[in-house]
């Protein structure tokens, strides 16, 4: 029986906001911050905000991608945690609203394969401001667990889904169980359990290994 855990990755598996770091080179974190916290209180539609969001980053060069990876850490606890599940036989899967190019070399060190993310378009080197393909919005989110499940084969009651914004709703409502960390009261309140903790591996507490 393989059972399944889907992480978010922003503010969840790492403790920063992709999109922010970004912003900082471009000299808009503020303005992206400010987008950023509405769309996760579940204020503002989350395409749309992706889409002002990204817009402020035309211009910064693909070398970019490098610098934030420098600087990106793993919550307290994150490898831990995901370690832990893939020794007891769990599949781990990740799914964001933030950008494959962060993404899957965090996923890579994680040994995680089933990676779902937004990705920047570039071109000649250069972010133009602008996405590619699928937006991973709320119901991208629930789509991606659902996929990751069938590919693994586990039963919606066996995945855990973990997550702290807004975006994160739709898949912590079909998961087995849903696990709101550190998130907003609007998602702690939804969530089946809430654990505001430093550490993610606390949450091995509430789930049968």
């Amino acid at each position: 029986m393989t059972r399944l855990c889907v992480l978010d990755v922003d503010s969840t598996l790492i403790t920063a906001e992709v999109i922010e770091l970004l912003a900082e080179y471009a000299g808009t974190r503020a303005e992206v911050a400010a987008i950023t916290d509405a769309a996760m209180r579940g204020d503002l539609d989350f395409a749309g905000s992706l889409e002002r969001r990204v817009a402020t980053l035309a211009g910064l060069p693909s070398t970019v991608f490098a610098q934030v990876l420098d600087v990106v850490q793993f919550t307290p606890g994150a490898p831990e945690l995901v370690s832990t599940l893939q020794a007891n036989g769990w599949a781990v899967g990740l799914v964001s609203g933030g950008f494959a190019e962060i993404v899957n070399p965090l996923a890579a060190r994680l040994n995680i394969t089933l990676v779902r993310a937004n990705r920047l378009e570039v071109i000649d080197g250069v972010l133009t401001g602008r996405t590619v393909g699928p937006v991973i919005d709320r119901a991208a989110k629930a789509t991606a667990l659902r996929d990751y499940a069938d590919q693994v084969g586990a039963t919606l009651s066996q995945t855990v889904a973990i997550g702290d914004g807004a975006n994160d709703l739709d898949m912590m409502a079909i998961a087995g169980l849903g696990i709101a960390f550190n998130a907003k009261p609007l998602v702690q309140e939804q969530a089946d359990i809430a654990v505001n903790a430093e550490r993610l591996d606390t949450v091995l507490e509430l789930i049968e290994l």
